[in-house]
């Protein structure tokens, strides 16, 4: 895979050399700050940003194959633009150990992933002449943006028209006004998802950098200090960075980690596990393709490719993962506390076994199998991860 980078160089010369402060002194580092920055690096070049990158480009897709399903309908077309759904939905989830960023800031995260979808909102929708006819027009896309709300958005409006039951639809079931929506609603998830990788990335290059930039006006950088994500944070401990030292970059770090595994454990795995309202069990995600369970292993696996710092191999398309053994999470305890890592490793593999693992793991479906016993046994894997990533955060306190 071709490394993306975008900041290392100039970036890196400040945050781990000499760099200097408001006052143009030279502040002794603390003996670890180098090595903190190039774990940053490693987040920031060779996780976030690949993640964000093949999520923009594999919603691009989504919207070019609804569009080539509607102009010659068939089941193979349909097939294609599911196929492109799932993975792109496994880029999204797997992007969750970093919703800190863009993704919170920007409010793309409930922009484009809110659930349980609005049925009833979502089928007035569809008897509107009105509202069809704004989002099959040209800027259908930003029409759904700007006038939809985050309950007929995103990911699971379009898995709605996309599947049922767990499976593909009939082609032939689906309408033209139901596609017609999807096509809108995918225009402006590839809009989003674009304006996270640009916000990281800072990559003006972009195939839809200005669309996003200047037609759409979508924020891109910081408010104040006009930095880009990715930018921001390998200038940690220098001017005009939200992140006064390296040690504060690499607890926000562990942070993205702790908030979704929480999450997992007491909302998306908990709540319809423990809850008694209809809410509670209505609030389970991805429930017309049945892959719940597919979502929550890829929240462990984005945690993963945090610790380890890279992509797992199944993001790539490779044979093998680009893990860093040299500047990561994993790598620094690796030498600094060899059974505190020992801990964390097994943690997290055995929460990815818990909730998927080969010939263990949850019941699917999920929508289906809520209380089963082992949905239990996933939230307390999930749960115990979570304690030792918060004493990985430990480790890093000024």
């Amino acid at each position: 895979m071709k490394k993306l980078v975008y900041f290392s160089g100039a970036v890196l010369a400040l945050t781990g050399l000499a760099a200097c402060n408001e006052t143009g002194t030279t502040p002794d580092l603390d003996a670890n700050d180098d090595r903190y920055a190039a774990i940053a690096e490693t987040f920031v070049n060779e996780t976030v940003i690949p993640t964000y990158k093949y999520l923009a480009d594999d919603t691009a897709e989504l919207v070019d194959r609804l569009e080539a399903f509607a102009g010659n309908k068939s089941q193979q077309a349909l097939d294609a633009a599911c196929e492109v759904f799932l993975t792109s939905r496994a880029y999204w989830e797997k992007s969750e150990a970093f919703l800190f960023g863009a993704a919170t800031a920007f409010g793309i995260d409930p922009h484009i992933d809110s659930w349980p979808l609005d049925q009833t909102a979502l089928e007035r929708l569809l008897a509107s002449e009105t509202i069809i006819s704004s989002l099959a027009g040209e800027g259908g896309d930003a029409y759904a943006g700007d006038q939809l709300g985050n309950a007929l958005l995103g990911f699971h409006g379009i898995e709605f028209i996309l599947f049922r039951n767990g499976d593909n639809r009939t082609y032939t079931d689906i309408t033209d006004t139901e596609l017609t929506y999807a096509i809108a609603v995918a225009g402006d998830l590839r809009n989003r998802c674009a304006e996270l990788y640009i916000s990281w990335s800072g990559n003006e290059s972009y195939k839809l950098y200005d669309y996003v930039a200047n037609d759409l006006e979508l924020n891109l950088v910081i408010e104040g200090s006009g930095n880009y994500y990715g930018e921001d944070m390998l200038k940690a401990g220098n001017a005009g960075s939200s992140y006064a030292s390296q040690s504060l970059v690499m607890q926000a770090i562990c942070d993205g980690c702790i908030t979704i595994a929480d999450e997992v454990a007491t909302q998306k795995i908990g709540r319809p596990y423990n809850g008694t309202t209809e809410e509670d069990i209505a609030y389970i995600e991805s429930p017309y393709s049945h892959k719940s369970i597919q979502d929550f292993y890829d929240n462990m696996v984005s945690i993963k490719n945090v610790y380890y710092g890279g992509l797992d191999a199944e993001s790539m398309g490779a044979s093998a993962d680009s893990y860093d053994r040299t500047n990561s999470l994993h790598a620094w305890f690796q030498e600094t506390d060899p059974d505190f890592d020992a801990r964390m490793t097994a943690a997290i593999d055995k929460a990815l076994a818990e909730i998927n693992g080969d010939g263990t793991g949850m019941v699917k479906p999920f929508v289906n199998n809520r209380q089963d016993a082992s949905v239990g046994e996933a939230i307390e894997a999930i749960s115990a991860l979570n304690e030792v990533l918060i004493e990985a955060k430990g480790r890093f306190t000024e």
